[in-house]
């Protein structure tokens, strides 16, 4: 699809595959497969591959090549299918061209590496990356990718970006790069997209929805769909009782726990995802699975988001 189609077609929960590996430490695409393809079947609104969940930093060009084919393959186009792209330059365009050629339909621009750029190196970068295809691209607000308000409007001029997907957390700056963006892009009438990337975005949506940024990415719909879409559904049909009571009772909790070692934001993903029954190995280092106890702890509060879900469905 183009990148106007991709554009009108992302909608609703944004899901971030996790990457399976075998034992041996290979990439496993037929789990990989089966993961995209139930995902789907769940209602995924987009299909991310080989983002940060999917732990892009840790993926060999050939292994990422083929796991953006697989997601391009299993999708078929029901919904649009973006493919990470970042770290150094030469490897971000290296990624880019890719996965045009994977046939994806989009670019999540990842922060450089390392180095905390100016402003203008950012501008730099992301030009230089979206202009290596004909791809659409959303530009990631994090890391060592922080904009200001003057670069970010520079970087949504550009004719390839298509949005904004924050990571970053600070609503203030994020409302007046809002305002910016739709202030310099109302004459020309270009849409743009603006997405919660926080890592559990579900804990921040009322707050995001508030100052006009109602897509976002959900890690919990990688392992437990079901009260993913109860609290979309919930949100989007201003059932705010059930909404407040999935935040306070799961997803606050679950912001906590990945909170407690670095890298869980991944890691306990991926240990879900096991939880439910899909062998998808663990993390590559220098990131580390997590400790037995907080995995017990992960089980717990996934049971008891999902007997939430199930006494409101009976009501």
């Amino acid at each position: 699809m183009d990148g106007g189609a991709a554009f009108t077609m992302l909608e609703g929960v944004q899901f971030f595959p996790v990457t399976p590996f075998t034992p041996t430490g290979s990439i496993n695409l037929e789990v990989f497969s089966e993961h995209v393809r139930t995902g789907l079947d769940d209602g995924a609104g987009g299909v991310f591959v080989a983002c940060g969940t999917g732990e892009f930093h840790a993926l060999s060009p050939d292994e990422y090549a083929r796991l953006v084919g697989v997601a391009v393959e299993v999708t078929h186009g029901r919904v649009p299918v973006f493919a990470g792209a970042g770290g150094s330059l030469p490897a971000a365009q290296q990624f880019a061209r890719m996965a045009h050629d994977a046939g994806a339909d989009g670019l999540l621009l990842l922060p450089p590496y390392l180095v905390q750029a100016p402003q203008a190196g950012l501008v730099a970068y992301t030009k230089a990356v979206v202009s290596a295809t004909d791809l659409p691209a959303i530009v990631y607000h994090r890391g060592t990718a922080r904009f200001d308000v003057a670069s970010a409007v520079e970087v949504a001029r550009l004719p390839q970006v298509i949005g904004l997907k924050d990571g970053h957390g600070d609503l203030e700056l994020l409302s007046c790069i809002i305002l910016a963006i739709r202030s310099a892009l109302a004459e020309s009438g270009k849409p743009f997209l603006f997405l919660n990337g926080l890592p559990t975005a579900e804990a921040t949506v009322p707050a995001y929805r508030g100052i006009g940024v109602d897509l976002y990415s959900s890690a919990v719909f990688c392992f437990a769909p079901e009260i993913a879409m109860a609290f979309y559904r919930a949100v989007a049909k201003g059932d705010t009782a059930l909404a407040e009571r999935l935040q306070y009772e799961f997803f606050h909790p679950l912001a906590a726990l990945r909170r407690l070692v670095p890298g869980y934001a991944v890691s306990l993903v991926k240990a879900a995802v096991r939880l439910r029954g899909l062998e998808v190995g663990g993390v590559r280092p220098p990131l580390v699975d997590p400790l037995p106890e907080h995995v017990e702890s992960l089980r717990r509060l996934t049971d008891l988001g999902r007997a939430i879900c199930v006494q409101e469905a009976s009501q």
